[in-house]
């Protein structure tokens, strides 16, 4: 069987999820990878056959997206001709991470895509939905990536194709420990906002993993470092608590590793608004924005926040057999 696995190459956690559904889905047949965006700083230890420019929001500097900068990089001729070029009728099975090129590749040739992602969990009907609408967000949610059949993960099973995350092995071989320290990772934000607000909680050492710098430096009770996955896992690991974007696998790995968790969602960014609820609901901490009104429940975290405990068994090859049942020609 040939099946074709896309991933979305915007942020870390659809690549961090594949290096435990790929090996599961190799069991059943000879697997292309295809990866389309700009935005992820994780690398895969499988080959990837596609690598394709794709469509990615770019991460500001204020706590959103930086939609100008996400315009510039957008090149809608090429993205229109890889969908209309791309070969999905080549392969017996499409699995989809929210990828939009196999997608509409699929839509246009009426062929089935199946979907393996966070973003049809959040989707779901039976998901906490996040405080305050826009409609506009969904519709981008719903529409980026089309697909014939969902399978999703989100922080707890919602629903009957909803699943508990996937947890990489490399988080599951760590033994967590508590050296007193809080990892930061908040993609979003510079370095100079995050050391602005971060410093003047003067008794509380912070890990910063920042996207936006090439140099470590300490700032007072704050040190920052280039994003490393060794790095980052290890702080982690090692931390009372962890103050994130509401992405999904960060926070669940956070979870998982039962530390504290303070989210904060990217503003104009409605998955991460859909994730912060459901967050909230395992017992995470929430703020719009790092900000100086912020800093009375950032007070509170820091001093009576409660460790989340949660059950995510490894069941990644159930759900891949599950699903090759289903839709496997």
């Amino acid at each position: 069987m040939k099946i074709l696995y896309a991933i979305q190459g915007t942020g870390n956690g659809h690549l961090s999820r594949a290096r435990d559904v790929y090996p599961a889905l190799a069991k059943h047949g000879d697997v292309d990878v295809l990866i389309s965006g700009i935005q992820a700083d994780v690398d895969v230890p499988f080959p990837v056959k596609y690598q394709l420019y794709g469509m990615s929001f770019i991460f500001g500097k204020r706590g959103g997206v930086d939609l100008w900068a996400t315009a510039k990089t957008l090149k809608l001729s090429k993205l229109y001709k890889d969908i209309k070029t791309f070969p999905v009728q080549d392969y017996d099975l499409v699995i989809n991470d929210f990828e939009p090129i196999s997608a509409w590749a699929c839509k246009r040739r009426g062929l089935p895509c199946i979907s393996l992602s966070h973003q049809c969990a959040v989707a779901n009907k039976n998901a906490p939905p996040p405080d305050g609408g826009d409609p506009f967000g969904k519709i981008v949610l719903l529409n980026y990536a089309p697909v014939t059949a969902a399978y999703g993960f989100h922080f707890k099973a919602f629903d009957e194709n909803i699943f508990t995350p996937v947890i990489r092995s490399e988080i599951r071989e760590l033994t967590p420990t508590d050296e007193g320290h809080y990892t930061v990772y908040l993609p979003a934000y510079d370095d100079a906002t995050m050391v602005k607000h971060l410093s003047q909680f003067k008794n509380t050492k912070w890990q910063v993993f920042s996207k936006h710098n090439k140099e470590s430096f300490v700032s007072g009770n704050v040190s920052v470092q280039k994003i490393d996955n060794r790095a980052f896992i290890k702080s982690m690991a090692a931390s009372t608590g962890v103050l994130m974007g509401a992405g999904f696998e960060g926070p669940a790995e956070a979870m998982y590793l039962n530390k504290k968790v303070l989210v904060i969602p990217m503003l104009t960014q409605y998955e991460q608004h859909c994730n912060a609820a459901g967050a909230k609901a395992m017992g995470a901490t929430v703020i719009k924005t790092l900000s100086e009104k912020h800093y009375g429940i950032i007070k509170d975290w820091l001093e009576n926040g409660k460790k989340i405990e949660v059950d995510y068994p490894d069941i990644t090859a159930e759900i891949i057999e599950k699903l090759m049942i289903a839709h496997a020609r």
